[in-house]
């Protein structure tokens, strides 16, 4: 049998067409509400204001997160210029160095073919590597989660020289503290309980003489305090709601309307690890049943004591953080996305001495269910009674069709290519789901374009002049500033913006009258707006006697502008379905 892992041809040609693929696939989408149009805006506005301490969105203070990802955009911005891709090139960068570290961690910590099936297993799944193409936070929490995770798992192998050891603690540290800036507490106070966690269940105290806590704390603080420091000399406001409300309120009550059932995250953890389904459970209980690395490492310090036991820590990280996240009152579909790296170590370990069956199992488990998926999606468009939406789906539905076809093609040549060569197995498994779930995503711009609204950009630019005012009545879009270029006044709907509002009354107008009087007035003075309205506040504007004219609408907005003359044909994305890709001017 051919040792894959062994062939540097082979590996160096693989890791450059999944680069090739991963990075392409960052500019193909337009950037969908609510998240990628959120920090990309707060990135734009960033380099616009040039304040880099005070994060705003929509010209509003915005201190719900650290601004680690906004630095790392604008920068990105700064560099080559607004778009798409520049967007998502943090998240991008994140996922990519995620698979990267998780291989080199398997094999470091375990051996060369264990390294080789965890970058496979974690570049595949699906989660991680949807999530490693949106422009979000939490691929990059879970990036630098990863790189005090690796950090912690390098430096406390018994083999471990006395260097090796302080110096990827300090990497755990300084991943630490990166997490973070990326999101939070939860960026030590995870890693901190996992500790813990498995002080207590593997029995190793000696673990805590090797944390290099003085040096590590130091590194610690240097990097994360700095700007937490600043940012509360310029706003005293920020503390109070960035730690209790942001902290604790987020996750012990449902102030953001974030709920879900305790059984939340289990579908998400299914759906997310396919293909790699069928081990999952044969790999946590792996790690339940791991030994301390003393019989094979030969050291003093693992014949002395326990040693160190690395699957016992992976499962410990899966499981806390999961059921850390699952009795939240805060939830979200990516919450979750730090265990991945875990588990791909957990699973890689298990498939280096899983045999033939084992394959046949994954194989099994990763394909039926698509084969059988392919008779109910027509279906899909019956899911919903919007007939609007309903057309969309149906433009995803080939798309759909051709993810299912790759998953299919793929169970069936890794159950071929089982026997002769389980390296090639595997592999045949990651790349028809890696491709798969990139396909599947790719069909899903026209409801990320609807979502957006950016079909509605060449009406709007056409109505817009350099004093024309934007606002958003009743609703907030995500998408539409950045394209735009453009902040917007809100009216009647704070969104996510309550607390800056608050601290800033005079960027929003809270009411519908008020918004009337000042759009007469300024029709009145000749000067042009243009007002993006929740459709359920539409009549309610006529009946004030607004000067109107709809230059676009679906039924997530109506778009208006308080010029009677007609300078563009009116927009919409159901009269529109060849519209042109958006672009940044």
């Amino acid at each position: 049998m051919r040792q894959l892992y062994k062939s540097p041809p082979f590996l160096w040609s693989l890791l450059i067409v999944f680069a090739l693929i991963w990075f392409y696939m960052l500019g193909l989408r337009t950037l969908v509400p609510t998240d990628e149009g959120r920090y990309a805006e707060m990135a734009r506005e960033m380099i616009t204001s040039h304040d880099w301490i005070t994060t705003r969105l929509n010209a509003i203070k915005y201190f719900e997160k650290p601004p680690l990802q906004t630095w790392m955009n604008a920068i990105t911005f700064e560099l080559f210029g607004l778009g798409e891709w520049q967007a998502r090139l943090w998240t991008g960068l994140c996922g990519f160095f995620g698979v990267l570290l998780t291989a080199y961690t398997g094999c470091r910590v375990f051996n060369g073919r264990v390294g080789f099936y965890a970058g496979l297993v974690l570049g595949a799944s699906l989660l991680w590597s949807g999530m490693g193409h949106v422009n979000t936070l939490d691929t990059g929490l879970a990036a630098m989660m990863l790189l005090s995770l690796s950090g912690l798992l390098i430096a406390q192998r018994n083999q471990a020289t006395a260097g090796e050891q302080r110096n990827w603690m300090l990497v755990c540290w300084a991943g630490m503290a990166l997490a973070v800036l990326s999101k939070g507490l939860i960026g030590i106070v995870l890693p901190g309980a996992v500790l813990v966690l498995y002080t207590l269940v593997a029995r190793d105290w000696r673990i805590w003489k090797r944390l290099h806590l003085i040096k590590g704390l130091i590194l610690f603080f240097a990097i994360s305090a700095p700007w937490f420091i600043v940012v509360s000399m310029r706003n005293p406001e920020f503390a109070r709601f960035f730690f209790i409300h942001e902290h604790f309120q987020r996750f012990l009550t449902k102030v953001h309307h974030r709920t879900g059932a305790w059984y939340y995250f289990v579908p998400i953890l299914v759906a997310g690890i396919i293909p790699w389904l069928g081990v999952l459970l044969q790999s946590l209980w792996e790690g339940l049943r791991d030994r301390h690395e003393s019989s094979l490492s030969g050291s003093l310090e693992g014949i002395a004591g326990r040693g160190f036991q690395p699957k016992k820590m992976l499962l410990i990280w899966a499981l806390f953080i999961f059921l850390f996240f699952s009795i939240s009152d805060s939830k979200l579909p990516s919450y979750i996305l730090p265990i991945f790296p875990a588990l791909a170590l957990l699973i890689a370990a298990y498939l280096e001495r899983a045999g033939t069956r084992t394959i046949y199992l994954t194989a099994a488990i990763y394909g039926l269910p698509a084969a059988i998926g392919l008779a109910f999606v027509n279906r899909i468009p019956g899911s919903t009674h919007e007939a609007f939406s309903a057309a969309l789906l149906v433009k995803h539905l080939p798309w759909i069709y051709a993810g299912l076809a790759l998953i299919i093609a793929g169970a069936v040549a890794a159950a071929g290519a089982a026997r002769r060569n389980k390296d090639m197995a595997i592999v045949l498994l990651a790349m028809s789901a890696f491709l798969a779930g990139q396909v599947v995503m790719l069909g899903h711009e026209p409801q990320g374009r609807y979502s957006a609204g950016v079909d509605y950009l060449p009406a709007i630019r056409a109505e817009l002049a350099p004093d024309t005012h934007l606002y958003l009545v009743g609703r907030y879009e995500q998408a539409l500033p950045f394209y735009l270029q453009r902040t917007m006044t809100l009216v009647a709907h704070t969104d996510e913006m309550e607390f800056g509002l608050e601290q800033e009354p005079q960027l929003w107008i809270p009411t519908i009258e008020a918004f009337a009087d000042k759009w007469k007035a300024d029709n009145a003075a000749g000067k042009k707006e243009i007002a993006i309205v929740n459709p359920d506040l539409y009549p309610r504007l006529q009946a004030l006697g607004l000067t109107m004219r709809v230059i676009g609408s679906d039924p997530r907005r109506i778009i208006v502008s308080n010029n009677t003359e007609q300078t563009a044909p009116a927009a919409g994305a159901a009269s529109n379905p060849a519209a042109a890709k958006p672009g940044i001017k």
